[in-house]
This record gives C-alpha cells, sequence and structure tokens, in this order.
C-alpha cells in the first residue's frame, strides 16, 4: 500500500499541504478498491459495455426462407379472398381463379357431373374454372338458332380470352394484397411489408411466364374426366382423327363448351350419346375372376357408347370349375358380339360352356373371324393355374403360344385376309406378334398400360374389370375396376384413340375417364396410320 504524506507536527500547518495529502489519500483509496474488487463487481457498473462476440445474429437463410413463406402463404390467402373472376364462356356462367398446384393444368368443375382435368400447362399454379350455371337466355338462343353452333367456337375464345386476361389482373392484386397485408402484421415494418408484396408479385409473373412457355392447346384433344360415369360419353366427346393444327384449341373448346351445355338442358335429363358412325368402338375388358358387379357395368358401357363388340381377354374365371359356368350366362344378355381368349384361370371347360353361346366367338390356336367389321385372331393361355401357381418353364410356353399366333397372323396375310386385333392374355405372349398386326389386346398384370413395340405394332393391356375379384383387399387399397373403349376408323381399321375408364375398387364410388390418342392422330403428326405396313421390317419367326 502506498505511503501517504502526514504532516510534520514540528512544521506549520499550511491549507495547500492539507489538500495534497487529501487528494493523494482518497487516489490510493481508489486504487486499492479497483485492485480487491472481483471480476462480478465490474460487470455490474452501472453502465457496461457490450459484448459483441456473445451477440446471435439471425442467419440470413433463415430471414430469406421464413420471408418466403410469408410470401407464398399472404399471396394463397389473397387469391383465396379476392383473386375469384366471374366470366360468361358461351351460354355457361363461370367463375375463374388461380390456385396452387405441383402440377399445373387447368381444372373444369361441372357439379354435380364432376370434373374435367386438361394438361393444358406446367407450372406452379392450377387454372380453376367452376360452371356456375346455364344462362337461359343465351341457351335458348342456341336452342332456338342451332346454326349458332358453327360459329360459337370464336365466341368461347374470345370469352375465355377476356376472363383470363380480367382473372390475370385480379390475381396480381390479390397477391400482392395478400403477402403485404400478412408482411405487415408480421414484421410490423412498412418497408419488409412492401418486399414482401414485390417478392409475391414477381412469383406470380414467373408462373404466368412459365405457364406461357408451357402452354399445350391440344390438351383439350385429350381430357380426364372424374364423375359420374354416364355423363362421361357426353363430356368428353366423339374421338375421331384430327390431321391439322388449324384452329384445334378453339374448335375442341367450342366442342366441350357445346357439350356441357347440352348437360345443363331444361330437361335436366343427360343427353343420349350420338356416336360417330365413321368409328367402330370396340370395349376390352379382361381379368373379372367371378366379380359378378363386372356384368352390370359391361353391360352399362355399352349401353352409354354404344358399343359394337367386346373383347375379352381372358381370367373371366376364377377356378375354371363347371360349377362357376352359371356365372358367365349375363353374357348372352348384352345384345352385342363377345370375341374371348382363354386366361390362365379359365379351364378347357370353361371354354366349351362359352362356345355355346351365340353372341360368343372363341379365338384359339391363332383362328381369325371378322366380328362387326373387324378381324380379330387370338389363342388361349397355354398355361391353367387356378392356384396361381408357377410351372417350369412357363415362361418359355408363353411366348410359344405367341409365336404360333404370329405365325397364324402371317398366314392370314399370305392369304389376303390380314387380321386388324390380335389377342393374347398374356403380355410376354402378346409381344411375340410384333410386326403382324396393328394392334394386340392383352391383360393378365390387373393394371392397364399402351406400348408400341420395336416392328411398329401397339400393345394395349388392360387391367382388372373385375377389381382383381376376391383378391380386391389384399393390397393396402381396393383394386380399382378398369376398362377401355377403342376407337377404330370404320374404312382403314385402325385405331384413332381409346378412353381409359378406372371405377372406384370395393367400397369406394369414383370414376375416372381419360382420353389418349395416338402420336399420329394428334394435330401436326403425319397422317399415317400405326402399326406395321407393306415397308416395315417384320421379325422372322421365334
Amino acid at each position: 500500500m502506498p505511503r501517504v504524506p502526514v504532516a510534520d507536527p514540528n512544521r506549520p500547518h499550511s491549507l495547500r499541504g492539507i489538500r495534497r495529502a487529501a487528494h493523494a489519500t482518497r487516489k490510493a483509496a481508489h486504487a486499492a478498491v479497483r485492485k480487491a474488487a472481483p471480476a462480478a463487481l465490474r460487470r455490474r457498473s452501472p453502465h457496461p459495455r457490450a459484448d459483441l462476440s456473445l451477440a446471435h445474429e439471425p442467419r440470413p437463410w433463415a430471414r430469406a426462407a421464413a420471408l418466403v413463406a410469408v410470401v407464398l402463404v399472404g399471396a394463397w390467402l389473397g387469391l383465396l379472398v379476392v383473386g375469384n373472376v366471374r366470366a360468361p364462356v358461351g351460354p355457361m356462367n363461370t367463375t375463374m381463379a388461380l390456385r396452387p398446384s405441383l402440377s399445373g393444368g387447368t381444372k373444369i368443375n361441372i357439379s354435380p357431373l364432376g370434373s374435367l382435368e386438361l394438361a393444358s400447362h406446367i407450372a406452379p399454379v392450377r387454372l380453376d374454372v367452376n360452371v356456375d350455371q346455364l344462362d337461359p337466355a343465351r341457351s335458348q338462343a342456341l336452342v332456338d338458332h342451332p346454326e349458332r353452333l358453327s360459329g360459337i367456337q370464336h365466341e368461347v375464345a374470345h370469352d375465355v380470352e377476356h376472363g383470363t386476361l380480367d382473372l390475370a389482373l385480379r390475381s396480381c392484386v390479390a397477391v400482392v394484397a395478400g403477402a403485404t397485408a400478412l408482411g405487415l402484421a408480421v414484421y410490423r415494418r412498412p418497408r419488409r411489408a412492401l418486399a414482401a408484396g414485390g417478392l409475391a408479385l414477381t412469383l406470380l409473373a414467373a408462373s404466368g411466364a412459365t405457364a406461357y412457355a408451357t402452354w399445350n392447346p391440344k390438351s383439350v384433344l385429350e381430357p380426364k374426366f372424374s364423375g359420374l360415369l354416364s355423363s362421361a360419353p357426353s363430356v368428353v366427346g366423339n374421338a375421331r382423327s384430327i390431321v391439322t393444327e388449324f384452329d384445334v384449341y378453339q374448335q375442341e373448346l367450342a366442342r366441350l363448351v357445346t357439350n356441357v351445355t347440352k348437360l345443363y338442358d331444361v330437361t335436366s335429363t343427360l343427353p343420349a350419346y350420338q356416336p360417330d358412325p365413321t368409328t367402330i368402338r370396340v370395349l376390352h375388358v379382361s381379368d373379372i375372376h367371378l366379380n359378378p358387379a363386372s356384368w352390370k357395368i359391361v353391360a352399362s358401357l355399352v349401353e352409354q357408347y354404344k358399343v359394337d363388340v367386346i373383347v375379352d381377354s381372358g381370367d373371366t374365371m376364377d377356378h375354371g370349375s363347371a360349377a362357376e359356368n352359371g356365372f358367365l350366362d349375363p353374357i348372352e344378355d348384352l345384345g352385342v358380339p363377345y370375341v374371348w381368349v382363354r386366361g390362365n384361370h379359365d379351364s378347357k371347360i370353361t371354354q366349351r360352356y362359352l362356345e355355346r353361346m351365340k353372341n360368343v366367338h372363341v379365338l384359339d390356336d391363332g383362328r381369325a373371324e371378322t366380328v362387326a367389321g373387324l378381324r380379330f385372331a387370338g389363342i388361349g393361355d397355354p398355361q391353367f393355374t387356378p392356384d396361381r401357381s408357377g410351372a417350369q418353364g412357363a415362361d418359355a410356353s408363353e411366348e410359344l403360344a405367341g409365336a404360333r399366333l404370329a405365325s397364324a397372323l402371317r398366314d392370314q396375310r399370305a392369304k389376303g385376309t390380314p387380321a386388324d386385333i390380335a389377342i393374347a392374355h398374356e403380355p410376354s405372349a402378346a409381344r411375340e406378334t410384333d410386326g403382324t398386326v396393328p394392334l394386340v389386346l392383352c391383360g393378365h398384370l390387373h393394371h392397364e398400360g399402351t406400348e408400341v413395340l420395336r416392328y411398329g405394332t401397339r400393345l394395349r393391356m388392360e387391367g382388372s374389370t373385375g377389381g382383381s375379384g376376391l383378391r380386391a383387399v389384399e393390397g393396402k387399397y381396393p383394386a380399382p375396376i378398369e376398362a377401355s373403349i377403342l376407337y377404330l376408323d370404320r374404312d382403314s381399321r385402325r385405331l384413332q384413340a381409346w378412353d381409359a375408364i378406372k371405377l372406384g375398387g370395393l367400397g369406394q364410388t369414383t370414376a375416372e375417364v381419360s382420353r389418349h390418342l395416338p402420336e399420329e392422330n394428334k394435330p401436326g403428326a403425319t397422317a399415317t396410320p400405326s402399326g406395321p405396313s407393306a415397308s416395315t421390317p417384320s421379325p422372322t419367326g421365334s
């Protein structure tokens, strides 16, 4: 401790000396306190210094993610609240809206009949069009003056263009307002809220540019209908070969509007389906597996689509026993020819029972018959496995059966009576016919699919029209009931289009109908029929 000067008693006291001594004493005392005080007492100073090294700054990516979340939620809320536009389209009053979506496209809701989905564009927004009601005055004008239907395409195109323009403007206002309002509520800073509104507008503009760049006007040719199955033929309409791209969007959109208008007629009854007289309609079913409900569905499809002939590619039964034969009796009441080949769950007993029915044409060993203007050739499955067992060499036997069918098809061509459609149960057998026939039908795998084989033959595989029968509940979800309507040109007997029909399985009530066109029938494609031709190399026998 430093020495404190003390006044000498022998020396006279002066005021300056006293002050100097007091100041030195205070200074020494302060120094002693600073050395003795712990660090904790020094941090309790009334004016502490901030330790910048301990402060946690928010990470930039977290702030950006939070801002994007606010923008997306605010924009979505804005579209829900003020993003709808009421617009007339032809004789219908509609409500248009943009909705967030991962796949984009257009959805036309035709309540209470169902909805149509069009793959019109790929963008994170979907165009929803709700058909609210039919305008009585405009609808009656079309009824009184049917000649106006020929010019409705221009009216519909103009209405759609005007409605989408209004929707674009309103959507811009909606997303900016929604994102700005939510940004202001979350951040309480006007600058941050305006940034959210600007980002929302940028995202909407980018989505619109993406939709414009991927716009597909041909999507109206391949719609997907979900709803009442009885209204599907009238909404989807006839299939026909389209060989030009001229005004295809306006024409087909006008046709769609016309079909929907008919459904909302004042009679409130569904219109009768008027099939295209230039097409032959083939109903393809397979793998019914003793499901009694299938016959009612088949009969309904025959009536609704005015089917000319039914093709069954096998596995109609489950065990092929004589006790099951009574299940086949409703075939006689369908009212149209029934072409059938044997599956691996069908026995020779089943085959002989069907051969006695007047309207049934059983095909086996490559035999060919002309039915409803088409020439069919088919072969039964070489295996009989009602217990789902697999015999050794099963694949080889299927391929051998397919080779026998292909040989018979080549013989038919050499005789000048080429087959239009070949039928086998197993896909591996059906693939052996590549290059010998334009179209081959099969089943067996319980799911639908289409592929064009190497030498031009189109293979069409049908799902289970019986919903897999008793096996419907083996999987996590009930197996759907599937069938197809094939449209073939009456003159060339070539496939023009097909409708894939999917009904909800056990305990479900959904119905979907999706239209598909072969590549050569799409607008802009060369109008060359699919399948092998004289110039197409044909494979040698397997």
